[in-house]
């Protein structure tokens, strides 16, 4: 997925409100936190989600991350979505990482239930090494699967370099690291990164076919069926103990 920041632009499209299950309201302003649009023409198939809390920099609260992990449910069953874009509709800021002011005052059974939701957002966007690195600047540990994360992407000294400094990296440094595929110089409109992404959304566009893909994903599993490790695996499963593969 890629990640972006935007100014406000005239859209080819307009931007829909999600059609949330998860949530009563969108919060003070009523505006919703989350809003999804389709491109078309040339871009069709690329859809861009739109984080939209200008009062708390896009921090993850509540309803944001409701709102969020519907969309993505939502967008999963679509299968007209061949590349998803993530944006800002925040000016200069991307994601302020957790919302600390509304988890300290969640009760400590609130909380966790709130970071496992979390996590399983951050399964999706692939983002918790930079929102745990936010949450250091602020003493706390990273709690969303940060060091998990981290580790594996740049080694372990150096995750725990930056987790226990709560250092804040630069674009050019994120990508020094391999933090980040890619560091631009901002315009004047703000929305240079945006622009940047758009343009490897549509290099990736061609490339992605749902329905090659789905051919492909097809025969991959008819080897697997006929194979003593998916019975094993299945076997396990209803037995309710650890699997034992034969690599058969």
């Amino acid at each position: 997925m890629l990640r972006a920041l935007t100014s406000t632009l005239r859209l080819p499209c307009p931007w829909r409100p999600l059609r949330t299950r998860s949530c009563a309201s969108h919060g003070a302003t009523g505006d919703p936190e989350i809003q999804v649009r389709a491109l078309t023409g040339s871009d069709q198939g690329i859809t861009e989600i739109l984080m939209n809390r200008p009062s708390a920099r896009n921090a993850l609260g509540n309803i944001l991350v409701s709102e969020l992990l519907e969309a993505l449910a939502q967008l999963r069953e679509d299968q007209q979505v061949r590349v998803l874009l993530f944006r800002s509709g925040v000016k200069g800021v991307f994601c302020a990482g957790a919302d600390l002011k509304e988890r300290e005052q969640m009760s400590e059974a609130e909380v966790g239930i709130f970071v496992q939701r979390l996590r399983g957002l951050m399964n999706e966007i692939a983002s918790s090494a930079v929102m745990g690195l936010i949450e250091t600047t602020r003493g706390l540990l990273p709690g969303a699967g940060g060091t998990q994360r981290l580790p594996r992407c740049l080694g372990v000294a150096l995750a725990k370099e930056l987790i226990f400094t709560g250092r804040r990296l630069s674009g050019v440094q994120a990508q020094a690291l391999g933090l980040v595929n890619h560091a631009v110089s901002q315009n004047e409109e703000g929305n240079a990164a945006y622009h940047r992404a758009r343009e490897l959304a549509q290099e990736i566009l061609p490339q992605v076919d749902i329905s090659s893909g789905m051919a492909i994903e097809g025969i991959c599993y008819a080897q697997n069926i006929p194979t003593q490790d998916r019975l094993e695996g299945m076997a396990a499963f209803r037995e309710k103990r650890p699997p034992r593969f034969v690599g058969k």
